[in-house]
Formats: structure tokens, C-alpha cells, sequence
């Protein structure tokens, strides 16, 4: 039996990988040293925090903090710009309406992405979106 953890987060790269056509999308992978030419976005667990507990019966009640990282590179500035924006457009478009994830969680909500340049030698430089989304659930047990 699957964790509720893992459907949570199974449930929304899932959601990530049908909805974004044209850009892959990955899990817990390393950073690549190239970014492909129409973007990346990298899906990373997160934590799930200390949940918020309450008895009679037992539930813990989680907001687990997953990050996704938004990737584009090329050489102009210009196009970094435009085309992390296009990502952002298109993650913000597939999680559109997705606030449940199916009934997976109990609630989905978007954070403010903070932005990031990496300058690599020799090649041109990445930029990122790290974007915070919160999946709020529940469960009897803390490691179901």
C-alpha cells in the first residue's frame, strides 16, 4: 500500500507530466549541466514539516513543502527572461483548477517563486525559478 506521502507526490509530477506538453519533467534528478533548449523543470520532494496533530481519533495533519525548479538556458538575457516566464506560464496553466490534485490532498496552493541566475564557464547561463508548492494532507500514521 502506498503511502499518502508518495500519492501526494506521485499525484502532482504526475499532474506535472500530462498536463506541460514539450518539456520534460523530472524527479528528485540532478541538476544538468545544459538545459535543454525548450526548458526543464524539476520536481524535488521537499519536507513535509511537523504535522499539526490531533486525537481522538489520531490524524496528523501535514503541509508539505515540494520545490520546483524552472530551468532555461541561452546565451541572451532576453530570452532567458521570456523563456522562464513561459515555463512559469505553463506550470501556473497546469496547476490551474488542480487545488485537490485529483483527491489526492486535501489542498494544493502556489508559492512566490524566488528567481536565480548560475553562471557556467564556457557555456551560457541557467536561469531558475525555484517555485514552493504546498500540498496540505492527512493520515492516521505519520510514516503511511
Amino acid at each position: 500500500m502506498t503511502s499518502k506521502r508518495e500519492q501526494a507526490l506521485a499525484g502532482l509530477f504526475l499532474c506535472l507530466k500530462d498536463t506541460i506538453t514539450g518539456v520534460s519533467t523530472l524527479r528528485n534528478e540532478q541538476l544538468p549541466t545544459k538545459v535543454p533548449s525548450e526548458g526543464l523543470f524539476i520536481m524535488r520532494d521537499g519536507d513535509p514539516g511537523e504535522p499539526e496533530v490531533t486525537l481522538s481519533p489520531p490524524r496528523y495533519h501535514y503541509q508539505h513543502r515540494v520545490e520546483i525548479e524552472a530551468l532555461v538556458q541561452h546565451a541572451e538575457q532576453a530570452q532567458r527572461d521570456q523563456a522562464l516566464d513561459d515555463l512559469l506560464t505553463m506550470l501556473a496553466q497546469a496547476l490551474d483548477g488542480q487545488t485537490s490534485l485529483g483527491g489526492l490532498v486535501d489542498y494544493l496552493h502556489i508559492e512566490t517563486p524566488e528567481f536565480l541566475s548560475e553562471t557556467i564557464e564556457g557555456a551560457p547561463t541557467i536561469k531558475a525559478a525555484v517555485v514552493p508548492i504546498i500540498l496540505e494532507y492527512s493520515t492516521t500514521n505519520p510514516l503511511n
